[in-house]
């Protein structure tokens, strides 16, 4: 049994307020750093064998200081990497709210695509995809994975059976904690999701 916990990234000064998505530049700041020490503390008396993240600077910055009391370095993993918003990146989630197709995103994602980007199927088979590949390079440890809310959510959905237009009813805070369970000989579990604290 491979367990994969799933950290989403802590906070940076555009969370909650704009789409960033794939746009660099943007990092952690204090409250963020603070937060990203808050999830390496709970997770420091594990026995982890590796922290793989998602290549933008939010998560690896926080696979950083995950990584850290393990005496690791983070490992790069595209299939992480948050979904591409296309023509969408970088806008405020208010306006993004007033737009028509918002409703979609919220009610049909399986049959929306971002202008100029990425559909949720696509980055729920190629995340699923990610994770299903690091747990059998690690079959019968405990590794981290660092990624994004939307695609936190999409696995979580995928191992729960849950159809694609019902996953945005699941929650992921920053700098949460999300654990899979996946064995060959049984059926893969859902452990916990969206956690906060000392995971044992």
């Amino acid at each position: 049994m491979t367990r994969i916990l799933l950290v989403r990234h802590a906070p940076t000064p555009e969370t909650g307020d704009r789409l960033t998505g794939r746009a660099p530049g943007v990092s952690l700041d204090g409250k963020g750093r603070q937060a990203a020490r808050a999830v390496a503390a709970a997770l420091a008396g594990l026995d982890i064998e590796a922290v793989y993240s998602s290549p933008i600077e939010r998560t690896m910055e926080t696979a950083a200081f995950v990584a850290r009391p393990h005496d690791l370095q983070p490992v790069v993993e595209p299939g992480l990497i948050e979904m591409d918003f296309g023509r969408w990146t970088g806008r405020t989630l208010e306006s993004l709210r007033r737009h028509r197709a918002w409703q979609s995103v919220q009610t049909t994602p399986s049959r929306f695509r971002f202008p100029d980007g990425e559909s949720f199927a696509a980055a729920q088979h190629r995340s699923v995809g990610s994770v299903e590949r690091i747990a059998g390079m690690h079959e019968g440890k405990t590794v981290v994975a660092v990624s994004h809310s939307d695609i936190i959510k999409l696995v979580i959905a995928h191992y729960l059976g849950q159809a694609l237009d019902l996953f945005q009813r699941l929650r992921i805070s920053t700098a949460s904690i999300s654990e899979l369970q996946i064995d060959g000989g049984r059926p893969h579990a859902v452990v916990s999701v969206n956690a906060t604290g000392v995971v044992a």
